[in-house]
């Protein structure tokens, strides 16, 4: 490789990572208790108990539930009811002020054998988990806000490539892994970041590719209502929306006969954003822990509780479901939580010493500076 060559990468290298260090630093340190949300929320308090009954204790109808959350918030309507993953036996329903809003939602968990309220969360509480979840997802900026942490996110994968390129030519002169101890500080952490970054080079790949993904999730929901979700409710464009909506434990059972041997995961409530004014939407998912992450919409129609449509969600849909367990790390249980924690870890060591080895650069004398360049961007006569 010649050294103009170097020197593009050395400058892809250096400027994807000044422009995008800051904001990945952000991430990864909110990033760290949201691996471990459930048990910080039990930790502080902010899980609901549920109370010890017997086996088999036969679970309360959906038109109980939402009839108590309506007669709760009178002044509201509600959006969704969705039920706990890892725990069937709570549920949550979802309101606000009005049928589309997206923000300043009210949620209540029930238990779903008895229909008691067990735990209110309204728009006003924030929660630690909850605050570090919006720094993460979009900085409280909302759609620009996504958009652009997926940039850097994107710059973060420009950034390990180049790195990864440099490092091979670097390496070339010293044996893999060497960390220069005798050698002055500044050598000692270059070392160490061009040693932990390709350490963590696989992961950082996943994890940025797939939180680049994630940041699309809103016009990725937008297309899929655009492509197939008009197909499926075509039959009904023109007609009024649905004022009182039928029996959602009717809608239920339609669903659960059409789609066999699956879970429902939540359902959305007629003029919400994941329906249409006409239609409860029961999204199923896989009884499997590969297919637990896919989501399979049923329409139901609203007044006659009767089946309107049901297919698999499309390729880029399922690819957006495939990538949020991925950049998470929780499908595998409390080790691969940990390997998660441990990478995230080691990744704010390669992003803080990125940014001291630039920081610190810019105090040596401009032949020092070209020596690094020449040498491969950085060298052991460039010491502090």
């Amino acid at each position: 490789m010649t050294a103009s060559a170097i020197r593009k990468w050395c400058w892809v290298h250096k400027w994807s990572s000044i422009v995008s260090t800051v904001f990945l630093l952000m991430l990864c340190i909110t990033g760290l208790p949201l691996i471990f949300h459930h048990e910080i929320d039990h930790l502080l308090g902010n899980e609901p108990e549920l109370p010890s009954l017997p086996a088999g204790t036969p679970v309360a109808s959906l038109d109980r539930m939402v009839e108590v959350a309506t007669k709760r918030f009178p002044d509201q309507v509600v959006q969704y009811f969705v039920w706990d993953r890892d725990e069937p036996n709570l549920a949550t329903v979802f309101m606000a002020k009005s049928l589309t809003a997206t923000t300043d939602y009210t949620g209540l968990t029930f238990d779903a054998r008895t229909a008691e309220i067990l735990k209110e969360a309204t728009p006003d509480q924030y929660s630690f988990i909850r605050i570090m979840f919006q720094l993460h997802v979009d900085m409280f900026a909302g759609l620009p806000g996504k958009l652009f942490l997926g940039a850097m996110g994107l710059l973060l994968v420009v950034a390990v490539v180049t790195g990864a390129v440099i490092y091979g030519r670097f390496m070339r002169r010293l044996d893999f892994g060497t960390v220069r101890a005798r050698s002055g500080r500044r050598v000692r952490w270059l070392d160490l970041h061009n040693l932990l970054g390709v350490v963590t080079l696989a992961w950082v790949l996943v994890v940025g590719l797939t939180g680049a993904i994630n940041t699309t999730a809103d016009l990725v929901l937008r297309y899929w209502k655009a492509d197939q979700f008009a197909e499926m409710v075509a039959p009904y464009r023109g007609h009024p929306p649905v004022a009182t909506p039928g029996s959602s434990d009717a809608a239920l059972a339609t669903g659960l006969h059409h789609a066999p041997g699956m879970i429902p995961s939540f359902v959305a409530w007629p003029g919400t954003l994941f329906s249409s004014p006409h239609h409860y939407a029961i999204f199923f998912r896989g009884d499997q822990a590969w297919s637990a992450r896919l989501l399979k919409p049923v329409l139901v129609d609203a007044v006659t509780a009767k089946l309107t449509d049901t297919r698999d969600m499309p390729w880029y849909v399922k690819g957006l479901l495939l990538s949020q367990p991925l950049h998470f790390g929780d499908y595998g249980g409390m080790p691969l939580k940990i390997i998660w924690a441990l990478l995230d870890l080691l990744t704010i060591v390669v992003l803080g010493s990125g940014l001291y080895l630039w920081l610190s650069r810019r105090r040596l004398p401009p032949e020092a500076r070209l020596a690094e360049v020449e040498s491969g961007c950085f060298s052991e006569t460039a010491k502090p």
